[in-house]
């Protein structure tokens, strides 16, 4: 009886691990779950599978992924769902230790936003140390 339950168990945990998660089931509003659509976003990653629910819960996320594994999806759905629930002109300042990164992610945010017209806008520190040493 014992090994009867367990094998019952065991085909509950099997047919829950094979449900597709989608964003909408991670708490997406339906606009983002468009754009994510719209980028050929069918489901979310395993990164955003697990920071998704717990930045909805307007809590801080430390996040370790490969590239391209969904961090910036994990991060900017969240910020930009709030920006729903609270639009105003200004509304999040993402630092990045590059350039390169800055634009990247710059432009999965538009993308992401587009249907809801957000604009990013990028500041290079360097400029200003290059207009610092020109002014002495």
């Amino acid at each position: 009886m014992d090994n009867e339950n367990h094998l019952i168990e065991d085909k509950i945990d099997e047919n829950k691990s094979q449900e597709i998660i989608t964003f909408k089931s991670l708490g997406l509003n339906d606009v983002l779950c468009e754009a994510c659509e719209k980028l050929g976003w069918k489901t979310p990653t395993k990164i955003q599978c697990e920071a998704l629910p717990v930045a909805f819960q307007n809590r801080d996320i430390i996040g370790l992924a490969e590239t391209g594994s969904g961090k910036t999806g994990a991060f900017a759905l969240p910020i930009l769902q709030a920006l729903l629930a609270t639009p105003q002109r200004l509304f999040a300042l993402v630092l990045t230790p590059t350039r390169e990164l800055a634009y990247q992610i710059s432009e999965q945010f538009e993308a992401l936003g587009s249907s809801i017209g957000v604009k990013c806008g990028m500041r290079s520190k360097n400029k200003k140390v290059r207009m610092d040493k020109n002014s002495k």
